[in-house]
């Protein structure tokens, strides 16, 4: 696509930004790949609509606020990435466009307000375990006032708290091999999957060691910064980055990969050398993230694995795709790899398993009426599966699922105990090298 982008306005990402609207020929083969094109059938909330409307903005043509409303749409699922034949790399326009047009944007205080209290809660463990306690224990009141008196905002927040937090869980910073010492690597803890689900950590820690793997879980780390970056937030993702990598880019760091079992964080990760663009650390932040891989890639790699016991079992397992795992990493067929291993399973593919489930971050706060129909429709293709277990490799698609297969159950009159459960990739395979029964081991 021919632009007339005034590259020496646009910073360290002008480059990038007007490389990807060229490198779009208008196409449209991403039209049926995008979940919000899907849903509205409007030219304007398509990759190939969104790509002319930030192009348009860019050149000083178009008035940003006319643009904001189907940008602010897009879940940043990357899902065009995979399906566009000319290659735009789409992930190098969106957020950086976020990020360049943050300071212009006209928002209402109430929407300033709610992403204000997202960016200072979600990337802290210790201020999200207060905040989402406050928030069980506010639910029932706000569910029992007048829709119009509480914010959609705030009502999204609070649908997605757990009923009840686990118990908080530290990880120490060193966990030796069993056996034999294959390799050595570095852990990213996590935020918000910290405090609603730490027995994934435990599970990632367990599979690993079980396999020979030494795994490192460095001190000084932070928060990834994507949650930050996604929203146009650069001089948050950029302090969080410059923090992260102090704590696992160091000279003594004995580790040979960085691994996540995040999706959204490993592709915030992968993100630094874009993040870091223009500073004296981009080459630095490059590097680390040819490093960075995912827990499930890392295990699919090893040359043997540890066999898991038959259980004497079957299971039927639903895997859903993670966007920031397969489209923004390209992990596709190495989880489904890893759970066919397990002796008794059968893995059954979602229906329409590329669209996104609505997670995607903080949108199913900021977007809730388009997480919600996303959600909802994901819920009823994976309930069609009719699997005992739903495997995933990120907590913000476990939340959303969890919370919408739920309420699909209720609307439906499906009692709650016959739901499956969701679980991510890594507790199934340390639950299998237990030998217990995967589809109960969630207590479902």
């Amino acid at each position: 696509m021919l632009h007339e982008i005034d590259l020496t306005q646009n910073g360290p990402h002008g480059q990038a930004m007007a490389d990807a609207v060229s490198t779009c020929v208008h196409c449209g083969f991403c039209l049926s790949a995008c979940p919000t094109y899907e849903q509205l059938g409007d030219e304007a909330d398509s990759p190939r609509g969104r790509i002319f409307l930030m192009k348009e903005v860019l050149e000083g043509k178009l008035d940003l606020e006319a643009a904001a409303p189907h940008v602010d749409r897009c879940l940043g699922c990357l899902a065009c990435e995979p399906a566009c034949p000319s290659g735009v790399p789409y992930r190098d326009l969106i957020s950086p466009f976020r990020a360049a047009t943050a300071g212009r944007r006209r928002v209402s205080w109430l929407q300033r307000m709610a992403r204000r209290v997202v960016q200072l809660t979600l990337p802290y463990p210790g201020r999200f375990r207060i905040a989402a306690t406050m928030g069980r224990w506010s639910r029932p009141l706000v569910e029992a006032m007048p829709a119009f008196l509480v914010p959609r905002v705030a009502r999204a927040m609070l649908g997605l708290l757990p009923d009840q937090l686990p118990k908080r869980s530290e990880t120490k910073a060193f966990y030796p091999a069993t056996g034999e010492q294959r390799g050595v690597v570095a852990m990213l803890r996590g935020c918000a999957q910290t405090v609603l689900a730490p027995e994934i950590n435990a599970a990632t820690i367990r599979v690993l060691t079980a396999n020979g793997i030494e795994v490192h879980v460095p001190e000084n780390q932070v928060c990834c910064g994507a949650l930050s970056w996604h929203v146009g937030n650069l001089r948050g993702a950029q302090g969080f980055a410059n923090q992260n990598l102090d704590a696992f880019d160091r000279q003594d760091a004995p580790w040979d990969a960085v691994l996540t079992n995040a999706a959204g964080c490993g592709s915030g990760l992968h993100e630094y050398g874009l993040i870091l663009a223009g500073t004296d650390r981009q080459t630095q932040a490059e590097t680390f993230a040819a490093k960075v891989s995912d827990v499930s890639r890392y295990l699919s790699r090893l040359s043997t694995r540890k066999a898991f016991p038959d259980r004497g079992t079957t299971t039927r397992i639903a895997y859903h795709d993670a966007c920031h795992l397969a489209n923004a990493q390209g992990v596709r067929s190495e989880p489904r790899a890893l759970l066919r291993a397990i002796p008794g399973v059968t893995l059954v593919e979602i229906t329409d398993g590329h669209l996104c489930c609505g997670s995607a971050g903080t949108y199913n706060i900021d977007q809730p009426d388009m997480a919600n129909q996303l959600g909802d429709a994901k819920a009823r293709a994976i309930l069609a599966t009719e699997p005992d277990v739903i495997a995933t490799g990120n907590i913000g698609c476990l939340t959303q699922i969890r919370t919408h297969l739920k309420r699909v159950a209720e609307a439906d009159g499906m009692p709650l105990t016959e739901l499956p459960s969701v679980r991510h990739t890594v507790e199934i395979l340390a639950d299998a090298y237990d030998g217990v029964d995967l589809a109960r081991a969630a207590g479902r």
